[in-house]
């Protein structure tokens, strides 16, 4: 699925222009409710997987299309700090980022709402309820469908990596039944490292029990780390490389750092696996 581009800053001379007159100061109330609501916008692109950039232009974009002359905005790894701005009053708020994840369809949405904001189509209700709207709206794919295409293209790398038909069919099973149980403990809040670690564990166990039943293949090894792919942190990797590359330093590296722990907790995973298996390496 495509995903929009962010909307382009524009400077505070040039929305003026529009109307050949300043806009009128906003009182303190509305300048607040503005603030949260920009606020709410960035929040739910940083929790989804947007970078730092789309994070930081979506917020002040909020705030100008509803009618602040300017925004100040910083995007660390696990909160937002913006200041709006509107004749001589100004406000300023900070939120906490408390979890992470990966929804295109839902970054796209803010994406769209963004532009119609700047458009000047949406008010403050509209964009409230718009907003509630989407952090509520379900996932694109149900979790089902999601579970048996996690298998697949898992199984489908063993087979680009050589693996046979019944190593193809064992890492099925096992990163199918990892991805249901990665699910099962997310929707339940649990620590996402540690899920990350018991995801992992449960694949592998998955591949060693039907090793030890059916003693299916020589190509054990293979299955066990084909079943964990589903695990590899790439979109925060690519979020960490585009936020360092645009200067966003502190959240790019932050970022890696989490990218580098979710590998180990993979690998911790992994070993514990492999200790059942009785092999000492892939």
């Amino acid at each position: 699925m495509s995903v929009s581009q962010p909307p382009q800053t524009k400077p505070i001379q040039a929305k003026r222009s529009q109307t050949g007159a300043a806009k009128s100061p906003l009182d303190r109330e509305t300048l607040a409710e503005i603030v949260d609501l920009a606020l709410r916008a960035g929040q739910l692109l940083m929790e989804n997987g947007a970078e730092s950039q789309r994070v930081e232009v979506t917020v002040r974009s909020v705030g100008t299309g509803l009618g602040c002359d300017w925004g100040d905005v910083l995007v660390s790894h696990n909160a937002i700090v913006v200041s709006h701005i509107s004749g001589r009053e100004f406000r300023t708020k900070i939120r906490r980022v408390s979890r992470g994840g990966v929804n295109m369809s839902l970054i796209e949405q803010i994406s769209h709402l963004t532009h119609r904001i700047e458009e000047g189509k949406f008010d403050r209700a509209q964009v409230r309820a718009e907003l509630e709207r989407i952090s509520n709206y379900p996932r694109h794919y149900n979790r089902w469908l999601t579970v048996v295409a996690v298998g697949l293209a898992c199984a489908a790398f063993s087979r680009l990596f050589s693996g046979d038909w019944l190593t193809f069919g064992v890492t099925l099973i096992s990163a199918a039944v990892a991805m249901f149980v990665r699910q099962e403990l997310t929707l339940r809040n649990f620590n996402s490292l540690l899920g990350v670690v018991a995801s992992a564990l449960v694949a592998g166990s998955m591949v060693a029990v039907i090793y030890l039943l059916t003693e299916f293949s020589r190509q054990v090894g293979l299955a066990l780390a084909a079943s964990v792919l589903l695990l590899v942190p790439g979109v925060p990797f690519i979020n960490a490389v585009e936020d360092l590359i645009k200067g966003y330093t502190v959240v790019g590296l932050a970022r890696g750092a989490t990218s580098a722990l979710i590998i180990l907790a993979i690998a911790l995973g992994l070993l514990i696996a492999m200790q059942l298996i009785g092999i000492s390496r892939l």
